[in-house]
């Protein structure tokens, strides 16, 4: 609901229902997990093919995350997000759209989990962020050793 000048506007029809609390997060955590499992086999050096209906009516074989992603019609939000998320990936580098989803789907995982030990969102976003910071620093004193050995 959005509020313009003090007055309540409707986004949503009447007849939608919401949904708030720790079973929303677990179904948005669950739908983001179940396309990451959809492309999860198609990573590494034994990624199986998905089998893909062209538009024609044709067959297609294809082990690129994005054009799976591309063919599956999902309604849940949080799985349109994943499948946006790696949309956005092969607009700026042209690959890794697997990867992506497949780590997305992991991080969420495992704060799914501390959710249920119940910690709080911010916690743990708090905590992801630390450890980025810590990677990032670990990979650049890496590099600088790299470096100082050419």
């Amino acid at each position: 609901m959005l509020r313009v000048g003090g007055t309540p506007l409707l986004v949503l029809s009447k007849s939608a229902e919401r949904e708030q609390g720790s079973k929303v997060q677990s179904q948005n955590i669950n739908a983001a997990k179940m396309v990451a499992d959809v492309i999860r086999t198609s990573l590494g050096p034994k990624a199986m093919l998905k089998m893909l209906m062209d538009p024609m009516g044709g067959i297609v074989l294809t082990n690129d995350g994005n054009a799976i992603l591309r063919e599956i019609t999902v309604k849940h939000p949080a799985a349109k997000t994943m499948i946006e998320i790696a949309r956005t990936q092969d607009e700026a580098t042209g690959d890794g759209t697997t990867s992506v989803i497949i780590l997305a789907g992991e991080f969420l995982a495992h704060a799914q989990q501390f959710l249920e030990q119940g910690i709080h969102p911010t916690m743990i976003i708090q905590a992801y962020r630390m450890a980025l910071d810590d990677m990032n620093q670990w990979i650049d004193d890496k590099f600088r050793q790299f470096w100082l050995l050419i």
